[in-house]
């Protein structure tokens, strides 16, 4: 009898061991016409943010951008307070941006929404930039996602777009 229990707490702690050890990702399959590389890579003991542009341009001279970052330990207890929070800082610069909710969910027991900010100006560019967010709420952490171009608008063509490729990501662990 205590070789059977010695086993099992054995087993419990090799298991527990094991998945104290994985770590928990969003997968993203970004469209491979743009040929992405990465534009910036930072990373704290909080978050981490990377900067996807296409392959021939540079971090001053892209046509679209898209945008990965997580907020380690953040968990929201309603995902639809997420974009009134990130337009608030948008506002500050681009007193003219727009912001619209796409769609929000549950996925796999995850709650997430789909919204994009257009901005026409911002107080130290005339130039306008939109982007579309996709954000996820992980066990341990927050995923905010988005596609950025340098339009007024997020044209519709765009939205389908990136609405399905950011909905058909995944949440894993490794």
């Amino acid at each position: 009898m205590k070789k059977s229990f010695l086993t099992f707490l054995l087993t419990g702690f090799t298991i527990v061991s094991v998945l104290a050890q994985t770590t928990e990702t969003l997968k993203i399959a970004w469209p491979g016409e743009y040929n992405w590389k990465v534009g910036s890579n930072q990373k704290t003991s909080a978050a981490n943010m990377i900067e996807l542009i296409p392959g021939k341009e540079t971090l001053t001279n892209w046509t679209i951008m898209a945008t990965m970052m997580s907020y380690k330990n953040m968990k929201v207890p309603v995902i639809s307070k997420v974009p009134p929070m990130l337009f608030a800082q948008t506002k500050k610069n681009a007193p003219l941006a727009k912001l619209t909710v796409i769609e929000q969910g549950v996925k796999s027991g995850r709650q997430w929404i789909l919204y994009k900010i257009e901005s026409p100006s911002f107080k130290n560019s005339p130039k306008p930039e939109s982007q579309l967010y996709y954000v996820i709420q992980g066990d341990k952490t927050l995923y905010v996602n988005f596609v950025a171009l340098k339009s007024a608008t997020f044209p519709t063509v765009y939205v389908f777009k990136w609405t399905n490729v950011f909905k058909a990501s995944q949440i894993v662990n490794q």
